[in-house]
């Protein structure tokens, strides 16, 4: 009879960051919320969570405008934006893949 063999095997964690950077205040005017966030995700398991945070942050941005929607877009695998978009109709959020 054959012994079944046991392979000893190693977990390998990584960590993994995701960073979210806003536009300086320098850019905005005093007091205004950002009309722009930029995003860098070192695992594609965070990308889903981090579009969403920063979808619904620009919604309360948006409601109080009221005048655009929001656009979503991939640049670089892991690097999106996520900003107020006047060609997106008021109350949609589109993606787009930057060529």
């Amino acid at each position: 009879m054959l012994e079944p063999s046991w392979h000893e095997t190693q977990k390998v964690q990584y960590m993994t960051t995701a960073t979210l950077e806003r536009i300086p205040a320098s850019q905005t005017p005093e007091g205004t919320a950002p009309r722009s966030i930029s995003l860098e995700f070192s695992s594609a398991s965070e990308v889903h969570a981090g579009l969403e945070e920063a979808v619904a942050e620009l919604i309360e941005v948006a409601a109080h405008d009221a005048a655009c929607g929001i656009l979503v877009t991939r640049l670089l695998p892991g690097r999106y934006t996520v900003a107020l978009d006047e060609s997106v109709p008021f109350g949609e959020t589109y993606e787009s893949i930057a060529a």
